[in-house]
């Protein structure tokens, strides 16, 4: 019973940070960084964004993303609030 104890109150106590994401700079990430900080971005995903950006230039807005292939406007609503474009200090 006490090992039960012991991993629910880790879980308790991880669960935060596992559900912590963003925001991340789609126009200066490597795939790496998006992968880990957007929710449903695998790494395969995030070297798609990364391939778009350098041949097609940066990303205007969050919306843009979708036009990656392989990522929807679902991905693009869950993690909206994580996605820049700009950098914070302008």
């Amino acid at each position: 019973m006490r090992l039960f104890s012991t991993i629910a109150a880790l879980f308790v106590l991880a669960a935060p940070l596992a559900a912590f994401a963003g925001p991340v700079n789609i126009n200066t990430a490597d795939a790496e960084t998006i992968s880990a900080e957007l929710k449903g971005v695998g790494l395969a995903k995030a070297k798609a964004i990364v391939e778009y950006r350098k041949k097609h230039g940066p990303f205007r807005s969050a919306d843009d993303l979708s036009l990656v292939k392989g990522i929807g406007e679902r991905t693009v609503e869950i993690n909206r609030a994580d996605i820049k474009v700009r950098d914070s200090a302008k």
